[in-house]
């Protein structure tokens, strides 16, 4: 008689179901927007001698920055949170949909705590002026660190003439001035021209001094920057 074969019973808290291994597709945390601007992997390690260029997004559909009463309520908000806790913030420019600073800070973990307090005050002030709630950013930040003189240059130049390379592209910004006071420049010192503006001694410096070597002495022997001077075409 032909041998059958014996049925295995199921153990007991197995699962009686084949399980794949590996990662779910839509696993993980979503984008606040349509898409992710920023990856989700960890970010490179950052050394105190370092300078970092950041970049935020606003959400879709909020109103432009570029105008005074927003200005005014984020000049506020940078000068509360441009020095604490290892974390200087030194330069920044003011788009309609979003922002670029050039920041400082002893490591990583300070980055992170100095932008996270930031948008947090950027997001109070800015809910407060619109009368809303909720989130103000597109995603998490973007941030590349700068290793070289020439690169800080090239980012102060990125950053303080952002606005005026948008206004000479026609993009919906406008710069009359020999500077964009939308920007740091107002309180920068690296002009070769003799820059003056009017009434800066009454308002709080939203900015903190540079402690870095490349972005207070470094990035100088590359040569001062002229107000004329636009960022170059990515």
């Amino acid at each position: 008689m032909a041998a059958h074969a014996r049925q295995k019973k199921p153990q007991q808290g197995v699962l009686p179901f084949r399980q794949n291994g590996g990662r779910r597709a839509g696993a993980g945390r979503k984008p606040k927007g349509e898409t992710a601007m920023v990856g989700h992997g960890p970010r490179a390690l950052l050394a105190a001698r370092f300078p970092a260029h950041v970049t935020m997004k606003l959400l879709r559909g909020l109103p432009r920055l570029r105008s005074k009463r927003e200005y005014t309520a984020l000049r506020a908000a940078f000068a509360v949170g441009c020095d604490r806790h290892g974390f200087r913030l030194t330069h920044y420019a003011v788009l309609n949909d979003h922002l670029h600073f050039l920041v400082e800070a002893r490591d990583r973990a300070a980055v992170s705590r100095g932008l996270q307090g930031l948008a947090i005050r950027i997001a109070k002030a800015l809910n407060k002026l619109w009368g809303r709630g909720g989130t103000v950013f597109a995603d998490r930040y973007h941030d590349r660190i700068l290793k070289t003189p020439r690169e800080v240059r090239n980012a102060l130049r990125y950053v303080l003439g952002n606005g005026k390379k948008h206004a000479a592209e026609g993009r919906e910004v406008s710069v009359p001035q020999a500077i964009d006071t939308f920007t740091s420049a107002p309180w920068f010192d690296g002009f070769r021209e003799t820059v003056t503006v009017r009434g800066i001694e009454a308002i709080v410096r939203p900015v903190a001094a540079a402690h870095t070597w490349m972005l207070k002495i470094g990035w100088r022997r590359h040569g001062l920057l002229s107000v004329h001077e636009l960022p170059a075409t990515a």
